[in-house]
């Protein structure tokens, strides 16, 4: 094989084994501690200097600034976060994900003895361990070992290439052309996904002389440029306010990025004044850029907010009403007026469940994996939903209120937990029967068809009686709710009867098919459950409710 080609394969397999350990790290770190992670950021966004130092401490761990921009902009997709917050975990992320590299790449003396063992000890963790925690700390372990390993492979692969005669030539023509160096700079970050390992490529073959100190640099800028737009593009489905954090992240970045290119000439005099050799020159000058960014942009997150909101302006006719709770504030002085706006709250909070209810069917109905994404944000919603409530009534129970009041709150209490739970078995368990059902091509006949839209239509129906039993309290209306709980049960049962009578020809599909099937039904049936528990509280302070529903044992 030719040496060059073979250059290009080594180069291109290390970057790919690269890429795959960085992964294989975001993977265990999101699966073992995601939520953590996440609930982290959430409490550290109450000003820009502790939501800046969040997004810098998450994004060191994770190791992914474009994994944190892509949390941050759920968050900010339901309405938990500000634009002006979520600029400062960004500009945070940035420098977290700058000094992870520069750590991680500067191990280039360790990685020969250290790799081999790394992956070795997780290949022990993640094979003999059943829990998930020590699965994903495993995983990390096999990620950062095949990350050292390719930092190696790169480093050994780009030395023959200051023989290259013509590779040379292009590189010292990109030398006298800063500008394109910058736009070619931009464009690797992007393809590989990682600033990272475009760092390291640009840095080794500058430490293997095959690149001059000025090109390096201008590659180094493009690349701070091109690092914004993985995230950017990773955030083209989600509403306005999630596609506005890129975007000012990218601002913030390019404004600094573009200042210092004409300053190329004097950052290479200050490298070599300090001494730096290729690589290290460029991590410094890349954790250098981004410091530089936070610091001059952080204090002005609200004139990035301001100038992204002008080129980004709310789309006219298409704003939610239900996109945040509006009527709980702890303002409220008064306890009666307090709960009536708690439960103008839950009943919202009922119809973003009605909405995701409904979105899920849509997308089984029209097998929809892309319909299906809508189901995480709503999810969020709702737990914002949650939340915000909760603390509401929390804050409302520290003052001096009537056993009335407190029972009352206490229903809303339980009941918008109900409503949560609900919503987590929308997007997790019927999410996943829909994407079995999708991807294994799986179709429900008439039959079976009819018999889940009467179980749906019966929740559907539920939902909504739900929120007027617990506006109005009506005994009998809460009575009535309760009772569909064993009129779905009585369907639900009449259904899977039907269903197992019945024959099928090719077994193996049927039984998968028919295994998929009851399975969403016991999903119905749990959501079912947690709808119509608004209805207990009420019968229960009435003295009507039962014990148990077993019958006392029968006389011998």
């Amino acid at each position: 094989m030719n040496p060059g080609t073979t250059i290009i394969i080594n180069l291109l397999g290390g970057v790919a084994l690269l890429l795959w350990g960085v992964r294989m790290v975001r993977t265990g770190v999101t699966r073992g501690w995601g939520e953590q992670l996440r609930l982290f950021l959430e409490h550290r966004l109450n000003s820009r200097l502790s939501a800046f130092a969040a997004g810098a401490a998450a994004t060191t761990v994770l190791g992914s600034g474009t994994a944190t921009g892509l949390i941050v902009s759920n968050i900010a997709a339901s309405g938990g976060l500000s634009l002006v917050l979520g600029i400062a975990v960004l500009l945070g992320a940035d420098v977290g994900s700058a000094f992870a590299t520069t750590v991680f790449a500067s191990g280039a003396s360790v990685a020969k003895s250290l790799s081999p063992l790394l992956v070795f000890a997780g290949y022990i963790i993640f094979s003999f361990s059943r829990e998930n925690r020590p699965h994903s700390a495993g995983r990390i372990l096999i990620g950062v070992g095949l990350m050292l390993i390719a930092l190696q492979l790169i480093s050994q692969s780009t030395r023959p290439l200051n023989d290259a005669s013509l590779f040379h030539d292009v590189l010292t023509a990109l030398g006298g052309e800063p500008v394109l160096a910058f736009i070619v700079g931009a464009v690797l970050a992007w393809a590989f996904h990682s600033t990272l390992a475009a760092i390291l490529v640009v840095g080794s073959l500058a430490s293997n002389n095959s690149l001059a100190m000025e090109s390096a640099a201008a590659f180094v800028l493009g690349i701070n440029l091109g690092g914004g737009l993985p995230a950017l593009l990773g955030s083209m489905s989600l509403p306005i306010s999630a596609r506005r954090l890129p975007v000012a992240n990218l601002l913030a970045r390019g404004v600094v990025c573009l200042a210092a290119l004409p300053c190329i000439p004097w950052i290479t005099q200050a490298q070599t004044a300090f001494g730096l050799p290729g690589l290290s020159a460029s991590l410094a000058l890349h954790l250098g850029i981004n410091l530089v960014v936070g610091l001059v942009w952080l204090p002005l997150t609200s004139l990035v907010a301001a100038v992204t909101r002008r080129l980004m302006p709310d789309e006219p006719g298409i704003i939610d009403p239900l996109a945040v709770p509006r009527y709980i504030s702890q303002s409220s002085t008064n306890p009666a007026a307090a709960l009536a706006n708690a439960v103008l709250e839950t009943g919202r909070m009922s119809e973003v469940l009605e909405h995701m209810f409904s979105t899920a069917l849509e997308a089984m109905q029209g097998n929809s994996l892309e319909k299906l994404k809508e189901l995480r944000l709503l999810d969020q919603r709702l737990n914002r939903y949650h939340t915000d409530i909760q603390t509401f009534l929390a804050g409302l129970a520290e003052r001096t209120v009537e056993p009335e009041d407190g029972r009352r709150a206490l229903e809303i209490v339980l009941y918008v937990s109900n409503l949560e739970h609900a919503g987590d078995i929308v997007q997790l368990n019927l999410g996943d029967r829909i994407k079995a059902k999708v991807r294994e091509g799986h179709d429900f006949n008439a039959a079976e068809a009819v018999a889940l839209s009467s179980l749906c239509d019966m929740i559907r129906d539920n939902i909504r009686h739900a929120t007027a039993v617990l506006s109005s309290r009506d005994v009998a209306a809460a009575q009535a709710l309760i009772a569909q709980k064993d009129a779905f049960r009585a369907l639900e049962n009449k259904v899977i009867r039907e269903h197992f009578s019945r024959k099928s020809g090719d077994r193996g599909k049927a039984l998968r098919r028919s295994a998929l099937f009851v399975d969403l039904i016991r999903d119905l049936h749990r959501l079912n459950s947690h709808v119509v528990a608004a209805g207990y509280p009420i019968v229960d302070a009435a003295g009507l409710l039962r014990s148990s529903r077993l019958r006392a044992k029968a006389k011998t």
